[in-house]
């Protein structure tokens, strides 16, 4: 996985589909069980990520991968 800023507040992240997959189920757990401890202000934005994830995968499912060549 690589990360940088693309601008002041914003990350770039390059990952393996398996390395991202692992930080969304892992939000997905903790979205569905989270501990009283959590904030639910805090889960419930976890939630509205999830929920944009799965809007922009669904738009993906469409698209072939690029194949990183010309």
């Amino acid at each position: 996985m690589q990360l940088e800023w693309a601008r002041p507040g914003v990350l770039r992240a390059t990952a393996h589909a398996f390395e991202f997959a692992a930080l969304v189920s892992a939000a997905r757990f903790v979205a569905e069980s989270a501990p009283s401890g959590i904030p639910a202000e805090a889960v419930d934005r976890l939630r509205l990520i999830l929920d944009d994830y799965d809007a922009q995968t669904a738009r993906l499912r469409d698209e072939k991968p690029h194949s990183g060549g010309a």
